[in-house]
């Protein structure tokens, strides 16, 4: 069961095939697709946003091993401004895209607060980790604000082609 989080401004709610078509408006866009992993198909489908939902997100909520919300203003038939997720497999536990009329507001930030307490506090991890390009210096700063550290580098492929990365770690300790 995915739970709701309320913030000061936004509503994450556990992410529907009712927000594939959101989705599929404010996602596929380079500026925010370019760091992300290269398993996103790029020029993005059509159907990108109902198959992400329908084959990966959903069936792996379903399975308990990963975690995803849509992230919405307050305001009421608020459009969804963007997405964040938590896996409990591999090596990168945290994503999050964000639409481009509210990029640089603080909202992921503020989405990531709730979500990385549902990490420790309720999933009970003890480690947080987040793969990130060193070219995506919002995503970095996000990182930072929350105490977050590179524990090592390497060249790793995204969606705009091989660029530095790091893994960025958050232990419960921390």
């Amino acid at each position: 069961m995915v739970p709701t989080f309320t913030t000061r401004r936004l509503l994450l709610q556990p992410l529907g095939m009712a927000d594939a078509p959101e989705i599929q408006l404010q996602f596929p866009h380079w500026q925010i697709v370019r760091h992300l992993d290269e398993v996103v198909p790029w020029p993005y489908p059509q159907n990108g946003a109902a198959f992400f939902c329908q084959q990966v997100a959903l069936p792996a909520m379903q399975q308990g091993v990963a975690f995803h919300w849509s992230i919405r203003l307050h305001q009421a038939s608020a459009p969804l401004i963007g997405v964040i997720s938590l896996t409990l497999t591999g090596e990168s536990h945290r994503g999050f895209w964000i639409g481009l009329p509210w990029q640089g507001l603080g909202y992921v930030t503020e989405a990531c607060e709730p979500v990385t307490a549902y990490w420790f506090d309720d999933l009970q991890q003890p480690v947080l980790r987040i793969t990130k390009s060193a070219g995506n210096v919002a995503s970095r700063r996000v990182s930072l604000r929350q105490g977050m550290r590179v524990v090592r580098t390497f060249t790793r492929r995204f969606v705009g082609g091989p660029e530095p990365a790091g893994l960025w770690e958050l232990t419960r300790h921390e």
